[in-house]
């Protein structure tokens, strides 16, 4: 099995993160994240909407049981 471990780009550990990068040009080798990916809002994220969906799918889905499944014999 080949090992998909580059060893360019390893981490260390005892490394904090790196700072929100100001001056590219003069970091260009070794960047931190941009200010904008840093500071950008995520409300268009799957977990506003997976809040709504699964307990929309559940009711439905136990509704759907009760309907089909409530005649019948209990054994």
């Amino acid at each position: 099995m080949e090992n998909n471990i580059d060893p360019r780009f390893t981490e260390d550990e005892n490394n904090s993160a790196q700072p929100v990068e100001h001056n590219y040009a003069k970091h260009e080798n070794d960047p931190g994240p941009s200010p904008q990916a840093v500071k950008e809002k995520n409300d268009k994220g799957a977990g506003p909407v997976m809040k709504w969906i699964i307990p929309i799918i559940v009711i439905v889905l136990a509704i759907i049981y009760w309907i089909y499944f409530r005649h019948s014999p209990a054994k």
